[in-house]
């Protein structure tokens, strides 16, 4: 059995209360070039490790309440957690990464694929001061699951709560491919689940007339804003789709006229394909002035990082509500395919969805108004007299 690296001054509270108070900690070599560091505070004092001439706090001393083994730790406790945090990645003399820094580096990946800065931006504005100082490699999974039920609390929608959590999920799942200290993916995967609430469905649908209003309502803010929002109106594209578009995507025929959409990165497949959405003369005109001067393989849209607030103020000034957002056109150009009768597996194809998540989110519309004609002509006339002469027994039609 290993022996225990004992601490004389440090590895209970009653010798650590009699230490003096100071800035520098008092350490205790643990391991080969790694120390176990306590700093004795005013209140409870702190458990840091230091290692390769870097040090990171992790958890509060057992001086004032009881260890749980988490946020407050004793000194055996202690020192096992300093250890798997300075040893998990043998060689790496890298100061283990913070949430902040892992939400740095996702920002910059976004921003390296043509992804939305938005994502990473908005998740700054939810995580304390605290939690953004932690180590990934520390982070619990009641902790994660606190942190999330507290935007709950503190009157986020749970929709909006589970879409901030995907967005921690993917900056600490990239921060954990690049570190291989961090062992602990299970405490995200766990502790930030999807929401059983944030299932129901967010989807604000615009009458056709509505949607034409934003779209000229666009045009009134800026051209280049205003055609934007035309191609998401009239395409049902993601933002991120659109911003990938080249001139070269604009096949631009005289009386069909269609524009090859690039697929999203959205999950496992980073692969993109093109998929041709018809477009209308008139946008594709519109789309063929745009192009001028650029090169083929240039983006057809500069990018717009305040495209929601220019958005929100055409919202305002045509008196709709604040759940009217630029994905809505996309949720109205989905409902509007549906009831025209284009099969889901079309529909699905066009915004780049998948049949399940089209038939989840929709499936009223599927059912809707339009199709009664169909159902209606299948109905059976139980009030017509029946002809027994036409009655077969069933063991008949089995044979």
């Amino acid at each position: 059995m290993a022996r225990r690296t004992r601490s004389a001054f440090l590895e209970n509270r009653t010798a650590r209360l009699k230490l003096a108070r100071r800035k520098k900690p008092y350490t205790a070599l643990i391991a080969p070039g790694i120390f176990l560091a306590y700093r004795c505070n005013a209140g409870p004092g702190t458990w840091s490790v230091k290692c390769h001439g870097w040090l990171k706090r992790f958890a509060l001393a057992d001086d004032r309440e009881d260890a749980n083994g988490e946020s407050v730790m004793t000194y055996w406790q202690a020192l096992e957690r300093a250890k798997t945090l300075a040893r998990a990645g043998e060689g790496n003399s890298d100061q283990p990464i913070s949430v902040g820094a892992a939400i740095d580096a996702y920002e910059a990946d976004l921003e390296t694929r043509g992804g939305r800065k938005y994502n990473a931006t908005q998740l700054r504005l939810h995580l304390s001061d605290t939690l953004k100082a932690k180590a990934v490699a520390l982070l619990t999974e009641r902790e994660l699951r606190d942190w999330r039920a507290g935007l709950v609390k503190g009157g986020l929608k749970p929709s909006s709560a589970d879409r901030i959590g995907r967005a921690l999920k993917a900056a600490l799942a990239l921060a954990a491919r690049t570190d291989k200290r961090i062992a602990n993916t299970a405490a995200w995967q766990n502790g930030l689940k999807k929401l059983p609430d944030s299932e129901v469905a967010r989807n604000v649908i615009l009458p056709d007339h509505t949607v034409k209003a934003l779209v000229s309502g666009s045009y009134d803010e800026d051209r280049d804003f205003g055609l934007l929002v035309d191609v998401l109106a009239e395409t049902g594209a993601r933002e991120s789709q659109v911003f990938q578009l080249t001139p070269a995507d604009l096949q631009d025929h005289l009386t069909a006229p269609r524009l090859m959409m690039p697929t999203s990165r959205k999950g496992k497949n980073r692969k993109i394909e093109y998929r041709p959405l018809p477009i209308s003369t008139r946008l594709a005109k519109a789309l063929r002035q745009q192009a001028n001067g650029r090169a083929a393989h240039s983006p057809l849209f500069n990018k717009m990082w305040n495209l929601a607030r220019t958005f929100r103020s055409v919202v305002e000034r045509l008196g709709l509500g604040t759940e009217v957002t630029p994905y809505a056109l996309r949720h109205s150009s989905i409902v509007r395919q549906l009831l025209s009768l284009v099969p889901t597996r079309v529909v699905a194809a066009h915004h780049d969805t998948s049949i399940a998540m089209i038939e989840r989110n929709y499936s009223r519309y599927i059912l809707g108004d339009s199709t009664e004609a169909l159902t209606r002509a299948a109905l059976l006339d139980l009030g017509a007299p029946a002809n027994l002469a036409d009655v077969v027994p069933l063991a008949r039609l089995a044979s």
